[in-house]
């Protein structure tokens, strides 16, 4: 009872609080029309996704109740507006939910449809472009870091997962610095085409040597350790080893601190330059050896020139295996 009610007439309080009591019993029912249908309050503003719009953004009921999740019309392209009046909503109504039809309503006549929107800032942008070049053109060759290098005005784009799609970028994929022209989609459909200038840089574990390494080292001989690297900023793509492997040696010299290059390294030669081997001379069933000295270095199967200690005579021959070669006919 109000703190004041003392002040009034024992009749006139109970009047009072008769009334009171009565408004508080009322409260529920007051949101329903005079024949108990519920009222429709129609939204004077919705925003919806790319799949549709749908009853339940765009209508509230009194008392609140839960209202099926039924697609009523397209939603509007990006940066339009759609209106839905009162007599649209019914119908779907009727279609989709019969009992919830009532002539009791709330609200305008119309409720204005947009799509979610949301800023896209530089940093959004980098991460979209950064994620499908990754996956299209870096992929395993490290990992990609980009930046914009001109500023980015934000610009309004659908809330929705964007997609991105290449016009022009260099054919070899990113550089240390360079241009590529795009489109980002909502699905299937297009919000823009933009163009701007970014740089490159490819992060990935490289070998590097520890102390300063020699030329004709073998590789399983190397002391190597491995650093992060930028990819893009070296002369040539990086080595990829195994430190066990002695198939492969060094053709040029590496400072200590240096990564180690796939140029800098070949396969190991079976066929040493200024090697002394075997060399089979075959005529029919008879084969004659005498041992030779190769002129140059060989892998098996490649031609050596050799030459006959005793004569002096050069001859071409094929490398077979780490101590002979055969000299055809």
């Amino acid at each position: 009872m109000p703190r004041r009610l003392h002040l009034l007439s024992p009749a006139l309080g109970r009047r009072l609080l008769l009334a009171w009591g009565a408004a508080v019993l009322l409260v529920p029912f007051v949101a329903r029309g005079s024949d108990g249908t519920p009222v429709l309050s129609l939204n004077a503003n919705a925003e919806v996704g790319r799949d549709g719009i749908y009853l339940d953004q765009v209508l509230a009921l009194q008392p609140p109740t839960a209202l099926p999740r039924v697609r009523i019309a397209p939603a509007p392209a990006i940066g339009q507006i759609a209106a839905l009046s009162r007599d649209q909503v019914t119908t779907a109504l009727r279609a989709s939910a019969p009992d919830l039809v009532s002539t009791n309503w709330s609200g305008p006549d119309r409720v204005r449809v947009s799509r979610r929107s949301r800023m896209l800032d530089e940093a959004g942008v980098c991460e979209l472009l950064r994620d499908h070049l990754q996956a299209e053109h870096v992929r395993g060759r490290g990992e990609l870091e980009l930046r914009l290098t001109r500023p980015w005005a934000p610009v309004a784009v659908p809330d929705e997962p964007l997609k991105v799609r290449i016009i022009e970028s260099p054919a070899t994929g990113p550089g240390a610095n360079f241009i590529v022209r795009f489109d980002l989609l909502d699905g299937e459909d297009r919000v823009g085409n933009w163009q701007v200038v970014a740089s490159a840089k490819i992060w990935r574990e490289v070998p590097v040597a520890v102390t300063a390494l020699r030329r004709g080292q073998v590789l399983a001989d190397l002391t190597l350790g491995s650093e992060r690297r930028d990819v893009l900023a070296l002369r040539d793509a990086p080595a990829v080893v195994d430190p066990a492997d002695t198939t492969l040696e060094l053709i040029e010299n590496v400072p200590a601190g240096q990564p180690l290059l796939a140029r800098s390294l070949r396969p190991r030669p079976v066929i040493q330059r200024g090697q002394v081997v075997e060399a089979l001379v075959r005529d029919g069933s008879m084969t004659i050896s005498l041992k030779v000295e190769a002129l140059t270095d060989a892998l098996p199967g490649q031609a050596v020139r050799v030459r006959n200690p005793k004569t002096r005579r050069e001859l071409m021959a094929k490398a077979i295996n780490e101590e002979t070669v055969l000299v055809p006919r």
